[in-house]
């Protein structure tokens, strides 16, 4: 916990690390805690009608006043106009907070969107036996439509989605997929075909699990080898699936049986080598590999996407191609959304959305104990002179904040547009 001390407020200086004492909503201050960086500022939290406030020693560049130095220490002439500071101040608030508002409203249309494109999946993908050639339709709208925002729009946002039941994981999962694949395929400045290519295969490519009994792949222990070798075909499964679909595009097939062969040939089902695999698939292995990583499973604990793309970097040089990963890191920025960060006012927050042409300035979800949580402020580290110092495992949050947070269990992306 933060090393804070009581103190009287004319005992403050610049440099001095606070938390004030009252509402939120009853001073100007976008946040309720943070470092004093003009004398203007002081004589602002005088006028608030308050004695006291928390100095967190540990974050302060300064050293608290003693009453006696307090006392005898010629006051600084403030220039500023202390009414028109407050109503600046409150004004830039009030503009956060319609900010807020507004990135919310956007949130909330991604996620009905990603809503609509998830039930569409499950919809399809339940159809596929019995109505194989509507499936693959539906699928070819889903991805085109897809295609289509990812290609025209000038301000593409990475948003993160809310998380996901159990038992809907494949859905996610492959939509997830899918989505990150072709944003990597257009970061790539491949071609449009190529683009729904890799698409439609991503979205099919665990297809071959609805061959697996559930009993199998809801098994919380180990796999007996029998078990793991009969789950490893399940790409081959998938194949036999689509090829019912005659308008299923044979170029994105390969995607289907390959998208857990490695480079070096210690991948499944076949152990083929780099020369056998094609450009579609090694990419999809790849964000398959990195969305598999952010999740538990029988042999491991879920990764922060932070972790997950750190872990991919450093020991899939062999297996995964470095010209997709090392795009995929660019492309995700170094903070992945669902990243949990401090910041450089001591604050923690979560990563909510990356703009993909300022990457390294996400917007972020801010913790403030005086803040309700459905009004918790997201902020863009551009306008609040922020930095991010660490990035953090949700266990290692305080209870009351991770609560405050909610970390995602099963991390989702989806794509909007800033308006």
């Amino acid at each position: 916990m933060p090393n804070s001390c009581k103190v009287a407020v004319k005992q403050l200086q610049v440099g001095n690390f606070i938390r004030l004492p009252i509402s939120w909503k009853d001073h100007p201050f976008l946040f309720s805690s943070f470092k004093i960086r003009q004398q203007a500022q002081i004589e602002l939290i005088k006028n608030l009608g308050i004695e006291h406030v928390f100095v967190i020693l540990d974050r302060s560049d300064t050293a608290v006043l003693t009453l006696e130095d307090a006392r005898t220490k010629k006051q600084p002439i403030v220039d500023s106009n202390l009414g028109q500071l407050h109503e600046e101040l409150s004004q830039q608030k009030a503009d956060s907070i319609e900010a807020h508002k507004s990135l919310r409203r956007q949130l909330q249309k991604t996620e009905q969107h990603f809503d609509r494109s998830i039930a569409m999946i499950r919809s399809l993908m339940g159809k596929l036996r019995n109505r194989p050639l509507n499936a693959v339709s539906d699928a070819k709208e889903l991805i085109h439509n897809l295609c289509e925002q990812l290609l025209t729009s000038d301000k593409l946002v990475l948003h993160l989605m809310t998380d996901t039941k159990d038992d809907a994981g494949i859905y996610f999962h492959s939509l997830n997929v899918s989505i990150l694949s072709m944003l990597i395929a257009k970061e790539l400045n491949w071609s449009r075909n190529e683009i729904e290519l890799v698409g439609i295969g991503a979205l099919f490519h665990d297809i071959g699990k609805l061959k697996v009994p559930s009993q199998i792949l809801r098994k919380t222990s180990p796999l007996s080898s029998a078990e793991q070798n009969f789950v490893n075909q399940h790409p081959m499964m998938g194949v036999d699936l689509l090829k019912l679909a005659d308008n299923f595009p044979s170029e994105a097939l390969p995607i289907i049986l390959k998208h857990h062969e490695f480079l070096d040939g210690t991948g499944t089902p076949k152990g083929l080598k780099e020369p056998q695999i094609d450009k579609l698939s090694q990419l999809v292995a790849a964000v398959n590999t990195y969305d598999n990583l952010c999740h538990s499973d029988r042999s491991r604990k879920a990764r922060t996407p932070f972790s997950a793309l750190g872990y991919l970097y450093k020991h899939y040089k062999t297996q995964l191609n470095p010209q997709i990963v090392s795009r995929m890191v660019k492309m995700l920025g170094i903070y992945p959304p669902g990243s949990i960060v401090e910041l450089s006012s001591g604050q923690y927050g979560m990563v909510m959305s990356v703009n993909m042409s300022q990457l390294l300035l996400p917007r972020i979800l801010v913790y403030d104990a005086l803040v309700p949580k459905e009004q918790a402020p997201i902020v863009e580290l551009a306008q609040e002179e922020m930095t991010i110092v660490r990035c953090l495992p949700p266990a290692a949050l305080p209870e009351k904040v991770f609560k405050y947070l909610n970390p995602r269990e099963r991390v989702s992306y989806y794509f909007g547009t800033d308006s």
